[in-house]
Order: structure tokens, then sequence, then C-alpha cells
């Protein structure tokens, strides 16, 4: 049975906390379709790919975590924006997007999500004094080699990450941001890392991972944040009986 947009609107804003993050973009809905919903597309990024597969699966809504109107960006609705928001407009899909917020949520968030799959127990805050933290910090159940770990990702994500260090070290604790989170190296450091996880590098990261002795692993922006939008997407259908599919647009960075 279809549930009400907004009803569902008001569920996800309570779960996840829309109102404690101060985001790059709305949270929530940014393109408005049909009232009721059923029928659930999720992904990474609300690209064109994704909104043509949502059309042929005549989704009521799409759910991603890179929605559109980034601050800064610029404004006129021309181009490949204007394309975007008349393939939903034309086909009455709803767009929902949640970013930092979906980064953050202790159960459906892609930092915990990741987490899980890659074995690491007792996750907490990185950043603990700040209410919209979006970092974390846990450990393996027991020390392993740098290597074997870095293999567990490519496995997980499909592709091979960037590493930065002696994979012959044994490494237990671990702090991780998922997305482009690279400039939280320097507060992996000071909570104690043995490595610290995250999608993007930037040139200054891999000095920052020497001079300091701590691992450094990029493993994707877009392969690290595949999981939180799924397992919400997943709880929605569950929660709501609704049909859903997660759709991987694939990209390598």
């Amino acid at each position: 049975m279809p549930v009400a947009r907004d009803s569902l609107l008001h569920y996800l804003d309570e779960t996840l906390q829309t109102q404690i993050f101060q985001d790059y973009c709305p949270n929530g809905l940014q393109v408005e379709g049909r009232d009721r919903i059923s029928r659930l597309v999720t992904g990474v990024t609300a690209c064109q790919a994704l909104l043509d597969a949502a059309v042929d699966w005549q989704a009521d809504a799409v759910l991603v975590h890179h929605g559109y109107f980034w601050r800064g960006e610029p404004a006129p609705l021309v181009g490949l924006k204007r394309r975007r928001l008349a393939t939903l407009l034309r086909h009455d899909i709803n767009l929902l997007a949640y970013h930092l917020p979906l980064d953050a949520h202790p159960e459906y968030g892609n930092n915990a999500c990741l987490g899980r799959l890659l074995g690491i127990e007792q996750q907490l805050p990185l950043h603990p004094s700040r209410a919209d933290n979006v970092g974390n910090i846990g450990s393996l159940a027991q020390p392993l080699p740098a290597a074997e770990l870095v293999a567990r990702l490519a496995q997980l994500t499909g592709r091979a990450p960037l590493h930065i260090g002696d994979g012959a070290q044994p490494v237990q604790r671990i702090a991780w941001c998922t997305g482009a989170a690279q400039s939280m190296i320097e507060a992996a450091v000071a909570a104690g890392a043995d490595l610290y996880l995250t999608g993007e590098v930037s040139e200054p990261t891999v000095h920052v991972a020497r001079e300091s002795g701590i691992h450094f692993v990029a493993a994707g922006h877009h392969a690290t944040e595949r999981y939180g939008v799924q397992a919400l997407g997943q709880h929605l259908a569950d929660r709501y009986a609704l049909e859903h599919r997660f759709i991987d647009i694939d990209n390598p960075v």
C-alpha cells in the first residue's frame, strides 16, 4: 500500500535528525513529485543515468546521498541541471536527498554501514563533543596487517584502494569517514588511530600520513558511500511495505 510522501518525509527527518546539521545542501525533499509513494529507487548520486533508470522502473521517488542545490553552485537552471529537473518533473518523481545526516546516522549511515562490513567494533564518534559528528573510530577484534585490511576493502568495493603505509605493519584502531573527508586525518591522528580510511585523497594528505606515522587509505568517494542509502532504502521498504531497488551508477572517483 502506498505511503503518503509527507509521512515518509517526517519519519526521515526525525530518524536522521536533519535539524542538527549545517549542511552544504538542503536535506529532505528537493523536488516534489506525486504525493503517494509505493516504488522507491535509491542511489548514491542523482545523476541523469539514475533518473533514467528510475523512470524505466516507474519509480515514485528517488532517494540519494548526493542531490542538488549545493551551496555556491550557479543558480540558473540550464544545461544538465535543467535536463535532470525536467526528467523528474515530467514524470512526477520525488527527489529526496540526505547528505551529512546520512553519513552520520549510527545505524543507516554510510560510516556505520561501512564499519560493520569491515568488521570494525565499538564504533564511536571521532568528534564526540559535536552533535553533528560525521567521523567514526573503532577497533578490529584482532590486529591484522594493514595490507589485509586493504585487501578486505578491495574485495568489498570491487576496486583497489590507495594505501599509504607499510602493508606488513599491524593495525587495529581504525578511524574513518566516507566520501571526501581526507582533511580529517589529523583528527584521526589525535584520536590515536593506527589507520585512517576515507574516500578521496589530496596531495597534502600523503605527507601528513607519512610524517604522523598513520596509515592512510583512500577507497573511492562513490565506493565508500554506497552502503548507507541501501540500508536506509531497505529499512523504509520494510517499514512501509514499499518496492525498493538500489541502482548503482558506477563512478571511479
